[in-house]
Parts: structure tokens; C-alpha cells; sequence
């Protein structure tokens, strides 16, 4: 820009003296560069090595590359425009200015900036759009490799790619160009007014031809780019909200949709109006055009729709919506996965028949009664081993082949826990060379446990023993590990890393070095520059543990470093896991994704997927495939991407921009393919959806009266309950499968918790190398009679917390210092109807807190079963012998499931009612002495204590009646000839 005045420079000679530069200043300023680019390159070195060293470094060159051209291009448009748009002015500037002006002043003093605002403004402008766009990087490379999904929305008649790849981008192109322009046009007519371009004449104002023309082009500009956004707003209906469904609705399409079109009409039309100015100098024919455009979008783009959805579709809305409805459905049904989705009508008995359990035998033989979320202090006290180590909060489920059966299996990583050590031995060589990693897998059985109620460990221990064959155990990459360690030595050095203790050993542990390739060489000077800088750590410097056959291992949780590799998947919140050929792996579920999907209901998915792969404000998505599965190598930090849908249109787009990146099906060993499974993420959305889009009729969807909703968690009313992996017979399975399950419940305000549906989906993957079982994934919905009623989860755990009988079991155990917890209430279609199954835990108020599983709770319809193992609770619902050739779960016998599955259990009624006095008279001693204590009678407190003490004595004597008469003797156990009888 030039600013010029019409008052002559002062002499050379009167000009005031430059000031010097301070060399302090200077010295400063460039320490701080040279301070700001030493870090940053610290930065960029360390993360271009740990991408090598990992094996994706196409990946990252990729990103790098698309982002500088993509800052590079809308730099270079941004702050073009700018420049020319303030060159443009300053050669339209007027040969001399008429007269003086208030501006004078303001002219001489910004006219030495000239210069200055020519350059920085411009590239300031240009930082700022490349900045911006470039950050949208996978939005443009997505749209360069986009492939086609095969559906048309129908609407248009476009493939669903135009809305998922190509309409994103037109919206950024489209919103830049009006930014650009409009901020164009701001900074011209600024430089007009300021330089006199543009002055007022009384009430007017007068542009010379240079303004009007440059405004004119400007305003015309502007004016386009918003009929441009006007034409993309058309095919955003189809993603839109609406009031009862998502997507265009009757008044978008007949009323909204032809108002675009009459608006961009307009939007032309006024942008030549614009241009008549250059020869033409009156700007009140543009600025009616501008009212006629506002008027228009008030008018045609709000008042009329509103009133055709007032007065016509309002009145006949049912008949109305009921096509655009039905296509809401049928994407979002699609764009879930729910498609396929297997409904049977399922009449579910409240009547406990025997013979209709027996014949579910091999279902209740699996029930799970460890419960992952409560059992994990159980598992720290009895195989933390040492203060160092430690277990997640919440355990994983998996199966496991134990000898000839496959069992569901509770499993946990030993993890290393700095913070179990004493400050006093918490120092750098310690955190980073000597505690490094952790050790072993334990693995206990699902559906049993010790005569102590403790979990029944089939693998344990330091070293690891038990059934699994040998495996390497130490694990290095994991949740719950230092930020970095630095590991390795050249061979012959005494090893320095704990490995595990070892009373044996004459230190009281045995030492290891580490043999992997986990991490880059941080042997020479510059890595060890490069990684004290990163981290901010001199001691790698200095210290002689940092050797020339060291490595740095960073990044080291199996999410974080999935999440760097593949920065276009959203990651299940979930990493479990298993033990594959020899090996610890962390399995890790990735996501594809999108927002765009034509009429598909959006959900927000906030508390779903981990933390590392989603924005600080979780994005809305409508679109959902489990298309990838990822392992990390515990031991060496592999990681492995595993293409599992193939058909995903957006997962063959990200594999034509990282075409090295992933891995076959194919490429899936048989041990890795028996342990992976369904998604729990991808299943908690299903099943949200189909809450909903079960109806599948347009009319019944728009009445919303048979909407669903998923019931609240019994044991923890704050969240829903979640979904569980368990071993289960659907109807119409040939065998039970390993599978997730989840119920429903009455939708709307309606306070009654009666069940309406359950939904199981097949979570076995088959044992084959390459190949996926057929079965998997299949989504399999008991829909109940209406006519029915069925408990759901919040009303039979109401009818387990008002059993008087076991509630008095349960107030006695909660007496003292020891506490009682509800484990998980699991449902299971067995029997003709649902079974309702929940493990019942003591442990300790205080102190140290061992979970035991001490009883079991069963319901069937209105009939509720409490007894120490499940096949006592089961014969209490269905009689006596009904659990027979179950193979019942033990919770307090500890024996093998099946041990003794085919003998009765011998009820003696007369101990039975002695345990039901005894208990009366306790319940009644303990509230007489809370009576006592209340008015300060210590005597009737005194003796109702007493009269507690011999209830309790008479209740052990009656339950151990009860257990004699529960456990048969040898000649009472059926011969080979009689058994099947």
C-alpha cells in the first residue's frame, strides 16, 4: 500500500537519528531462534526415527508432505489475494487529492508502514489459510483417493461417496473463497477510504472508476460464493437433523430444496448487478440487490417452508414423511451394520421347566460369574507378587482351549507400577534402566472359583506357569508404563534390567537385558542430544546405562501407538489381551467413520473409543465399520495393521493413500484368529441404534410407541449397563458361541423396567488361519411378546434386594468389617425364557479388599433362586435335579464344572428351616440393639447381643447341615449303568 500526502518530506538532514540495535537484544532474539529450532528439530528427529524404527514412516511422510502442499497452495491463494487486492488499490489510487481531509494526519503517519503492511499482511493472511486448510489434510487426500460405496441417496441419485468425500470439500473450498473475498473487499475499501478512492460529497459518497471497478469485482465475488454455498446447502439436507428423523424431509424437499435454487438465481443476479456499477456509478443499485437477496432468503428460505410445514405437512405428517422416514431407516440401518440383523419372535416363558433347562445345559455350563469390573483387586492381591507391579482396574474376557474344551477366561497383564515403590528408591536410573518392564499374563477360569471364592487361576505366578504353552512374558509395551526407558547392552555386560524376583537367586531377583528391537539407537551423540532434548532428561548424556547398543523405547501404550500409525481410524477405548503364538499382543479394534452418510441417523459418540484417536469434543458420526484389526507386540512394540473389512469404501480409500500400511485378512494366524472378537464400541452403538430402528415400518416410527431404550446399570444406576461377552445358545443356533449381549427394556418415561428384546451378537472369529467364521458378527434380536411381561434388569435386581431370605444372608455378612458387592446381572435365554444370573461378592470394608464370590443369585420370570453355587440356585428355580448334566458353575466347592453337574442335590428341609429361624431371630436381635442403643438401655443392648451371637451359632449349624446334605457320598453317586437312566 501507499499512502501518500499531499505535504512535501522533511529534508534528509532534519530526519530524526535511526536508534541503534542494543547487541543484547540481538544476541537475545537470536538465542531464542536458535533455542525455538533446536527444540523443534529435536522434536521432528525424534518422531522421523521412532516412525522408521516402527516401520510406517510412509505414513508420516505422507501426512508431511500433504499438509506443506496443502499449506503451500491456500498460502499462496490467501495471501495472493491480499496482495493484489491491496496492489489493485494502490495502483487505483487518484492522481491528487481534492482539498484536505480529516485523513491527512492519519495518511502521514501509517505512510512509513507502506512497506511493511505490503509484506507482512499478506504472508500473515497466507500462515493463517494454509494453517487453517492444511490441518483438513485427510479431508483432501481422502477426496483424491475416494472410492465409490455403490448406493445412491434418493434424492439425487449420487453414489453416498459424493456426500462422504467430494460435499465436504466443496463446503471448505466454498467457505475459503468467501473469507478470502470478503476479507478482500474489507482491506479495499479501507485503502479507498483511506487514500481518498472513495470520499464523501454531502449525504454520498464518490468512488473514482479504480474503486468502483475493484468493489464492483469484489462485492460480485462475494456475492457468488455465497450462491455457491447456497447450491451445496441443497445436498446437505440430506445430513441433516430434523425433529423426528434424520435427513431431507418432506417441507426440505418441496419447499427448502426449490429455495436454494431461486436463491443462487438471485445470488447471480445481484453479482451483475454489482458489475453494472463499473460503468454505471450509483451503489444504490447493488445495495437493493443486497436488501432484495436478505429479503429473499428471509421470505423464500424461512417463511415459506415454515409455512407449508404448518399448514400442510403438520396436519398429515404420518402420511406426509412416511417416505423420507423410510429412508432414514433403511441408511441408517445400512450405515450401522444393522442391515442383516437376524429378529426372531421370541415368546419367552415365566414358567421354570426342568427339562427346558437341561436342554440349555451346554449354555449354563458356561455362565460367567467372575466379574472383570469388580474381580481386579482379587487378582492384585493374590498375583501382584511384588509392590511394582499391578493389574488395570478393569479385567478382560477372552477364550482359551484347555485341554479338549474351550473355556471363557477372565485375563489380566502384570504391568509394572512405579508408583509402588518408596520415594527412596524412585530416581533416574531406577524409573529408566532397571524397572523397565512387566511380567506375565494371569488368566483365570470364568465360571469358577476356590472353595475360598477366590478366582480359580488356570496361569499365574512369577515365572508364569500353568496351562498355556511357553511364551515369551516380559512385557515392554503396555497401559501402564514409564513414558521411556532406555534398554539394551552390548553383549558380555552384566545385565541391569529387573526382570522378576527370585528367592532363589542370591540378589532375591534375576536380571535380564533386553534382546528386542523395540525402539531407535540412542547410542551415538546426536540421538543422545536429540532424546535429552525431547525429553527434557540431561541424565542421558551422562549416565554409562546409555550405551552404543541401547534403544529408546517411547510410545509405548498399544492405543497411542496404533493411533500414530493409522491417524484415520477411531480406536475402541479397549486394547485386550492374548497370548498368540508365543507371544503377549495387545489387540486393538480401529474404525472407520464419517459424519456424511445421506440420511443415516448421526449419534455423538462421547465416553465411546480412546481418548488418543478422538478430537477434544467428540464428532458426531452416522456411518460406523469395524474395518480394522491391530496387534502390538508387548515385547518389541510390532505393530500390525489388519485389513478386516475389505468391502469398506473408506478403508479402500485409506489404503490407496498408505498402500504399505495394512495387512491381508490372510496374513492372520490361527491362534491370533481364535482370540480376536466383536468390538464392544461398535456394539454399545448398535445397540443404541437399534433401539429405534428395530421399527422398521415408517408409520410405527414416526408414533415412536414401540421405541425401546437400553436399561441402566442394576448394580450402578449413574450408566447404562454395559454390554457382556459371555458363552451363549441363541435360538436357532446349532452350538453356543462366544458372544456380546445386551437387553432392552420399555422406551419413553415409562418408569416400569419390564424387558422387551435382547440382542446377542456371534463374537467368534473361528480358529482358522486367513479365514473369518461365517457366523461372525451376525446380529441376532429376541423381540418378546407384548403381551408379556418379563422382569427387566432394574426389576429383578429389585426382587434379589427384597428376597427376604436372602437378605437376611446378605445383612449378616454386611455385619463387622466385611461388605457385599453385586457383581454383573447377566441375561441369558435359557430355559424358554430369560435367565437372569448375578454373582454376590464379600470383601473386606477397609484395608485390604479381596472380592470373594460367596453366593449366587438366579431369576426366572417371578421366581428367584439364592444359594452358594449356581447349580443350588438353579435347582431352587427349576426343583431339585433340575441343574443335573448342566456341568453348574461352582462358586464355593472349587471342583471342575461338570464334576459333579449330574447328581441331585439333597434338600433336608428340617435344616432348611432351622436356617430360616436362626436368621429371623438374628435380623431381630440386630434390630432390638440398634433399638437399645437409640435410647441408651447398654443392658438390653447387652443382651440382645448375646441372643445375636447364638442366632449366628444356630445359622453356621443349620448351613452346614445344608452342605452335608448338598454333598452325596461315593455310594450314593450314580453308576455308568444308572446315570443315564
Amino acid at each position: 500500500m501507499t499512502f501518500e500526502s499531499d505535504r512535501p518530506s522533511a529534508p534528509r538532514n532534519m530526519r530524526p537519528p535511526e536508534r541503534k540495535r542494543s547487541p543484547v537484544a540481538v544476541t537475545a532474539v537470536v538465542l531464542g531462534v536458535l533455542i525455538v529450532g533446536v527444540v523443534a528439530f529435536a522434536n521432528v528427529w525424534t518422531e522421523v526415527v521412532w516412525y522408521q524404527q516402527v516401520g510406517f514412516v510412509d505414513v508420516l511422510r505422507t501426512q508431511w508432505i500433504a499438509r506443506i502442499v496443502i499449506f503451500a497452495i491456500f498460502a499462496v491463494l490467501g495471501g495472493g489475494a491480499v496482495w493484489l487486492s491491496l496492489w489493485i488499490a494502490r495502483r487505483a489510487r487518484p492522481a491528487r487529492l481534492d482539498g484536505r481531509s480529516s485523513l491527512d494526519q492519519f495518511r502521514a503517519q501509517v505512510r512509513p508502514l507502506e512497506r511493511v503492511v505490503m509484506i507482512v499482511l499478506p504472508l500473515f493472511i497466507g500462515f493463517i489459510s494454509g494453517t487453517a486448510m492444511s490441518a483438513r489434510w485427510e479431508m483432501f487426500l481422502a477426496w483424491l483417493n475416494r472410492e465409490p460405496f455403490g448406493v445412491t441417496d434418493p434424492q439425487f441419485g449420487l453414489d453416498a461417496s459424493f456426500y462422504v468425500f467430494t460435499l465436504p470439500v466443496l463446503h471448505a473450498l466454498a467457505g475459503f473463497f468467501v473469507a478470502i473475498a470478503v476479507l478482500c473487499t474489507a482491506l479495499a475499501t479501507f485503502v479507498h477510504l483511506l487514500y481518498g478512492g472513495i470520499a464523501g460529497r454531502g449525504r454520498a459518497f464518490v468512488a473514482s472508476r479504480g474503486a468502483r471497478v475493484q468493489l464492483a469485482v469484489s462485492g460480485a465475488l462475494v456475492i457468488l460464493g455465497i450462491g455457491a454455498n447456497y447450491w451445496l446447502d441443497r445436498y446437505s439436507l440430506l445430513t441433516k437433523q430434523g425433529d423426528k428423523f434424520y435427513g431431507a424431509s418432506y417441507t426440505d424437499v418441496n419447499a427448502i430444496l426449490p429455495s436454494r435454487g431461486i436463491l443462487v438465481g438471485i445470488a447471480i443476479l445481484v453479482a451483475a448487478v454489482f458489475l453494472l456499477v463499473i460503468w454505471r456509478p450509483d451503489w444504490r443499485i447493488p445495495a437493493v440487490g443486497v436488501g432484495l437477496m436478505v429479503l429473499s432468503a428471509i421470505v423464500i428460505g424461512s417463511v415459506y417452508p415454515a409455512i407449508v410445514q404448518r399448514f400442510q405437512v403438520e396436519p398429515n405428517a404420518q402420511e406426509f414423511e412416511s417416505p423420507f422416514i423410510q429412508r432414514n431407516i433403511n441408511a441408517t440401518l445400512f450405515a450401522y451394520g444393522l442391515d442383516d440383523i437376524e429378529v426372531t419372535p421370541y415368546r419367552a416363558s415365566t414358567e421354570a421347566n426342568a427339562d427346558a433347562l437341561r436342554k440349555d445345559a451346554d449354555t449354563t455350563a458356561q455362565v460367567r460369574l467372575l466379574d472383570p469390573n469388580i474381580i481386579a483387586p482379587a487378582f492384585q492381591q493374590l498375583q501382584q507378587n511384588k509392590q511394582y507391579y499391578n493389574f488395570g482396574d478393569k479385567l478382560q474376557v477372552d477364550r482359551y482351549r484347555i485341554g479338549d474344551d474351550i473355556r471363557d477366561t477372565v485375563i489380566a497383564v502384570r504391568e509394572l507400577n512405579l508408583d509402588g515403590l518408596g520415594n527412596e528408591n524412585r530416581n533416574w536410573v531406577n524409573d529408566t534402566t532397571v524397572y523397565t518392564h512387566g511380567f506375565g499374563i494371569v488368566a483365570a477360569y470364568g465360571n469358577k472359583t476356590n472353595a475360598d471364592g477366590q478366582p480359580s487361576f488356570w496361569e499365574g505366578g512369577i515365572p508364569s506357569t500353568g496351562s498355556l504353552p511357553p511364551y515369551e512374558p516380559r512385557v515392554y509395551f503396555g497401559q501402564n508404563l514409564p513414558t521411556y526407558s532406555v534398554v539394551g547392552a552390548p553383549a558380555g555386560t552384566t545385565p541391569w534390567e529387573l526382570d522378576y524376583p527370585d528367592d532363589a537367586s542370591p540378589t532375591g531377583q534375576v536380571n535380564t537385558t533386553y534382546a528386542g528391537d523395540g525402539g531407535p539407537a540412542v547410542g551415538s551423540i546426536l540421538a543422545k542430544l536429540m532424546f535429552a532434548i525431547k525429553f527434557g532428561e540431561e541424565q542421558l548424556l551422562f549416565s554409562d546405562r546409555v550405551t552404543s547398543d541401547s534403544q529408546m523405547l517411547y510410545y509405548r501404550d498399544p492405543l497411542q501407538r496404533v493411533a500414530r500409525v493409522a491417524p484415520y481410524l477411531k480406536l475402541d477405548k479397549t486394547a485386550y489381551p492374548a497370548v498368540v503364538d508365543g507371544r503377549i499382543v495387545w489387540v486393538v479394534d480401529g474404525y472407520t467413520s464419517t459424519s456424511q452418510y445421506p440420511y443415516s441417523a448421526a449419534i455423538n459418540p462421547g465416553g465411546l473409543f480412546a481418548d488418543v484417536s478422538t478430537p477434544a469434543v467428540p464428532e458426531p458420526l452416522n456411518y460406523l465399520r469395524n474395518s480394522v484389526k491391530a496387534t502390538v507386540d508387548a515385547y518389541d512394540g510390532t505393530v500390525t495393521l489388519y485389513a478386516w473389512d475389505v468391502n469398506d469404501p473408506i478403508l479402500k480409500t485409506w489404503a490407496n493413500i498408505f498402500p504399505t500400511a495394512l495387512s491381508p485378512i490372510s496374513d492372520i494366524s490361527a491362534d491370533l484368529m481364535s482370540h480376536l472378537r466383536y468390538p464392544e464400541d461398535l456394539f454399545s452403538i448398535q445397540r443404541y441404534q437399534l433401539s429405534s430402528y428395530h421399527v422398521d415400518d415408517a408409520a410405527s416410527f414416526y408414533s415412536g410407541q414401540d421405541f425401546w431404550r437400553n436399561p441402566f446399570d442394576p448394580t450402578d444406576d449413574t450408566q447404562l449397563q454395559p454390554p457382556y461377552y459371555l458363552t451363549l445358545q441363541m435360538p436357532g443356533q446349532e452350538d453356543p458361541s462366544f458372544s456380546l449381549t445386551s437387553s432392552y427394556i420399555q422406551g419413553g418415561n415409562n418408569p416400569r423396567n419390564i424387558l422387551t428384546g435382547f440382542l446377542a451378537v456371534n463374537s467368534e472369529t473361528g480358529n482358522v488361519a486367513g479365514t473369518v467364521a461365517e457366523d461372525y458378527g451376525k446380529l441376532r434380536l429376541l423381540e418378546l411378546p407384548r403381551d408379556t411381561t418379563i422382569p427387566g434388569p432394574g426389576q429383578v435386581q429389585n426382587n434379589f434386594n427384597s428376597n427376604p431370605e436372602a437378605q437376611n444372608v446378605l445383612n449378616l455378612l454386611r455385619q463387622g468389617e466385611t461388605d457385599v458387592v453385586n457383581g454383573n446381572l447377566l441375561t441369558l435365554p435359557v430355559g424358554g425364557g430369560l435367565l437372569y444370573v448375578q454373582p454376590v461378592y464379600v470383601q473386606s470394608k477397609a484395608g485390604t479388599r479381596v472380592p470373594l464370590l460367596r453366593k449366587v443369585f438366579v431369576a426366572f420370570g417371578e421366581q428367584v433362586g439364592f444359594a452358594d453355587t449356581l447349580q443350588q440356585a438353579l435347582d431352587q428355580v427349576f426343583g431339585a435335579g433340575a441343574s443335573q448334566g448342566t456341568g453348574g458353575s461352582n462358586s464355593g466347592g472349587g471342583t471342575d464344572p461338570g464334576d459333579n453337574g449330574g447328581t441331585d442335590t439333597p434338600v433336608d428341609p428340617a435344616a432348611q428351616q432351622e436356617l430360616r429361624s436362626a436368621l429371623t431371630r438374628a435380623q431381630q436381635a440386630i434390630s432390638d440393639g440398634q433399638d437399645a442403643l437409640a435410647i441408651g438401655d447398654f443392658t438390653a443392648y447387652g443382651d440382645a447381643q448375646k441372643r445375636l451371637a447364638s442366632a449366628l451359632e444356630d445359622a453356621v449349624a443349620a448351613e452346614r447341615k445344608l452342605q452335608s446334605a448338598a454333598t452325596p457320598s461315593p455310594s450314593a453317586s450314580p453308576s455308568p449303568d444308572t446315570a443315564g437312566a
